[in-house]
């Protein structure tokens, strides 16, 4: 595009320069002050096509930059959520203890809290102790006042 804007502005100072106006016209004055702000125009035009060129290049180099760290970071995430899918009647009269060694979920039954005896749940995983409760539970004290 600059370059058709280049060639039409050199075409519009070779007929200025065949009219022969004169040196000294008012005509002439305006005519070559024209011409050269269309010329100094159409430079600023080129400058600006080349800066977006290379920014367009820029941004797409730091879009494929990002997409790549996004495919990384939420790869990880992906396969974590992977690790602890569980269908929800698993967790049904239950609920789930994050092993503190292994980071395995283990599945507790909410009928082993109302047991008598001491309580312990054991990781599958790992093979160490994720609950465990051996006291009796009091009621709470009441308020004396």
């Amino acid at each position: 595009m600059t370059e058709e804007l280049k060639a039409r502005v050199s075409y519009l100072r070779g007929l200025s320069d065949g009219l022969e106006l004169g040196e000294e016209t008012k005509e002439q004055k305006v005519l070559q002050k024209m011409l050269d702000l269309l010329e100094g125009i159409t430079e600023e035009l080129e400058q600006v096509r080349v800066d977006y060129e290379e920014l367009f290049e820029y941004t797409e180099a730091i879009d494929d930059d990002l997409t790549e760290l996004e495919d990384d970071f939420y790869e990880d995430e992906d396969e974590d959520d992977d690790q602890y899918d569980f269908d929800d009647d698993q967790f049904e009269g239950g609920f789930s203890i994050e092993c503190p060694n292994c980071r395995e979920i283990v599945v507790v039954d909410e009928d082993l809290l109302d047991q008598e005896e001491a309580i312990e749940v054991i990781c599958p995983g790992c093979g160490e102790a994720v609950l465990v409760d051996d006291e009796e539970w009091e009621d709470a004290p009441e308020d004396k006042e």
